[in-house]
């Protein structure tokens, strides 16, 4: 199976930090990374949970592409640079790096926490700075690569719920997105940002559903705020995430590619 997407990526090699998932079902990441592999690339599947980068790993291998599995935590240097090793080690190069890895927190800042604070900005934000430390002297070596890191559409607007901490992270993901792309264009190098809105995946069910009475409500209520009348899903975030890391962007860069079904243009 190849969602139309056979070809795109052949000959590229891919690395996905937050390949896995949650829960049972597509994330965004895990989504993702089958969806470069469909479209000829060869994975390397890194999440936290060693189980969830392999389930995604034999996902891949399943269907007949290629993909390696390892674990890490993405706030460790030690940890991000032993990844991009295992990546080069496999298959010589890295030709796109997408960055997946995030949490949400409820509450403004009197509710938030400095530790949670703190926390927020380490996975959302710092996490995206030392994938590309680890990964931008692989591609400039090469002359080129594809940055695809995912933001928030709450980093740059109100969506309806109060989590200060990872508006302003999401944020921050644009401004290093943005900063990265400018500097690193005269070496061939492009980094674009993808804001998704109310989205069905593993992950709301597990962080978001304290906004709400119970899960049949939190569905009916996001649906709601989606123009579409529905929330979108994993792969409406992993097909424009394969179309940034293709050629066929090869003149996008420094974007922030907006996946919300027009619930930005809202103004409620």
């Amino acid at each position: 199976m190849s969602d139309g997407l056979a070809g795109r990526l052949n000959g590229k090699v891919a690395i996905v930090f937050g390949a896995g998932s949650i829960g049972e079902g597509w994330g965004n990441g895990k989504a993702a990374a089958v969806a470069y592999a469909r479209a000829g690339a060869k994975v390397i599947a890194v999440d936290l949970n060693e189980a969830a980068a392999a389930t995604t790993r034999d996902i891949i291998a399943s269907e007949g592409f290629e993909a390696i599995a390892v674990t890490a935590n993405t706030t460790s240097l030690a940890d991000v640079q032993r990844s991009v090793d295992a990546a080069v080690q496999a298959y010589g190069r890295i030709d796109i790096l997408h960055n997946n890895v995030g949490i949400t927190s409820q509450g403004g800042p009197v509710e938030t926490s400095e530790e949670v604070w703190d926390r927020v900005m380490a996975v959302n934000v710092k996490s995206m700075f030392l994938t590309c430390k680890a990964v931008l002297p692989v591609m400039d070596a090469q002359g080129r690569g594809a940055i695809v890191n995912i933001g928030a559409l709450g980093g740059v607007r109100w969506t309806g719920y109060a989590y200060c901490a990872y508006a302003a992270s999401k944020g921050a993901v644009n401004s290093l997105t943005q900063s990265v792309a400018l500097q690193y264009a005269p070496r061939g190098i492009r980094a674009n940002c993808i804001l998704p809105g109310v989205m069905d995946t593993p992950h709301i069910y597990k962080q978001i559903s304290g906004f709400y009475d119970n899960r049949d409500a939190m569905v009916e209520a996001r649906n709601k705020m989606s123009p579409t009348g529905r929330m979108g899903d994993g792969w409406d975030v992993a097909y424009a995430a394969v179309f940034l890391a293709s050629d066929e962007a090869k003149y996008i860069n420094g974007v922030e590619l907006l996946v919300d079904g027009g619930m930005h243009a809202r103004c409620n």
